[in-house]
């Protein structure tokens, strides 16, 4: 009898405890930090790998082409009656090399814009979907769409795979971005609160922007292309795991017929401003991500592990402008705070194309990412702010909006490259 009470009191505890836990919002801010770090981990760390990866596999069974400068004219002699001869047009091989990459250019391009078409499609859909059933289904879909792109692109050895992949995560990204930060706006409903933990969050997205490149080129340096995948293939599971726990995924239907729709808040000249801000803050570090790699393997010879690391200033700086100005917008006007990232990115960009080596990016590329923290970590909480007070608090459809504003500026950004 008495063990039979001490099991029943053991299970109240737990039960008390995994309920407490679920309704813990620092927990919940947890689990949207680690799916926006593990996302977007994944989304750099294929940054320093794809070129060189995409190179290789295409020149792994040539020879090197030989070297010939200026022909020489006796031995291609010319006379009236015999005027059909050829002259050697075989280029060096730094020659050949250079023109490859900038037609690889064009297919890289595509590959990484990918993500950023297929997310901006998406985004419509799960807005509305969350108003339904809730955040927590979406947001389990994404992390499950996440851990099969990354194994795809573990094992991926061709083009159309890598596209595949890179494609399928704009579908993960789609459903933990939209539902995350919906879910974050739901549970801190104070403004200022909701701003500090949207940083927070975008911290999270920062340290794997941060983590993911120069992860990325040196496993591929000393290791591989397999094995940066197949260790966060190794992690994602954790996320999963807590969703499991905490959120336990399952239908929580919302009030929908109160829900703004999409074309209400596309029609917002607020909302449109804010969304516009978040996709020219992202269009400069669109166009980075598959040129500046291909930029410094032409350019300045740089290793993959190099490519890799030219990205980690503004990572680093990203992470220091989304954790300062998540409360600091909100003191000195999230606007203001935008207005100025702004000017600082276009100054930046400015400077990015006279780097002739890695030690002249630094800079530019710190004030780059700190640029767009600060018009990041601005504008995400305004959204939530302007559906709370122009609107209905129902933030599904608004963080649709501005997850599209994101993906068009990385989608535009490419094309513009």
């Amino acid at each position: 009898m008495g063990s039979r009470v001490g099991e029943y009191v053991s299970r109240t505890k737990i039960g008390a405890y995994f309920h407490s836990a679920r309704e813990s919002r620092k927990l919940v801010l947890i689990i949207v930090a680690i799916a926006l770090l593990l996302d977007n981990m994944l989304l750099t760390t294929v940054v320093p790998i794809i070129p060189g990866f995409l190179y290789d596999i295409r020149h792994r069974h040539q020879t090197p082409a030989p070297t010939i400068t200026t022909p020489d004219w006796n031995e291609y002699p010319y006379n009236e009656t015999n005027y059909n001869y050829t002259l050697p047009t075989t280029l060096s091989p730094d020659e050949m090399k250079h023109r490859e990459l900038l037609e690889e250019n064009v297919e890289t391009g595509f590959m990484f814009a990918s993500k950023a078409v297929v997310q901006l499609i998406t985004n419509p859909f799960v807005g509305p979907l969350t108003h339904r059933i809730g955040y927590s289904i979406p947001m389990f879909c994404g992390f499950v769409i996440m851990f099969v792109s990354t194994v795809i692109f573990a094992f991926g050895r061709s083009y159309s795979v890598l596209f595949i992949a890179r494609a399928l995560q704009g579908i993960g990204s789609s459903c933990s971005s939209v539902s995350g930060m919906g879910m974050l706006a739901e549970r801190y409903p104070d403004d200022k609160e909701r701003g500090n933990a949207m940083g927070v969050a975008l911290g999270g997205l920062a340290l794997g922007v941060l983590i993911g490149p120069p992860f990325g080129g040196f496993m591929y340096e000393f290791f591989g292309k397999t094995e940066p995948f197949l260790i966060l293939a190794c992690l994602a599971p954790a996320d999963g795991c807590l969703q499991l726990l905490i959120l336990q995924p399952g239908v929580n239907k919302m009030e929908e017929e109160n829900a703004p729709s999409l074309k209400e808040l596309i029609s917002d000249p607020y909302i449109l401003i804010a969304a516009g801000a978040i996709t020219f803050a992202n269009m400069g570090i669109a166009m980075l991500e598959p040129a500046l790699p291909i930029h410094m393997m032409d350019v300045m010879k740089s290793a993959n592990l190099q490519q890799g690391l030219a990205f980690l200033p503004a990572s680093i700086s990203y992470a220091i402008g989304t954790n300062l100005f998540g409360p600091l917008g909100h003191r000195m006007g999230r606007w203001k705070a935008s207005l100025i990232g702004i000017a600082i990115i276009g100054f930046a960009l400015m400077l990015v194309p006279h780097a002739t080596n890695i030690h002249h990016l630094i800079l530019p590329m710190a004030a780059l990412g700190f640029a767009i923290g600060m018009v990041d970590s601005s504008m995400m909480p305004e959204l939530g702010n302007l559906v709370d007070i122009r609107h209905t608090a129902v933030y599904g459809g608004v963080y649709a909006i501005g997850d599209i504003a994101f993906c068009l500026g990385f989608a535009i950004g490419i094309i513009l490259f």
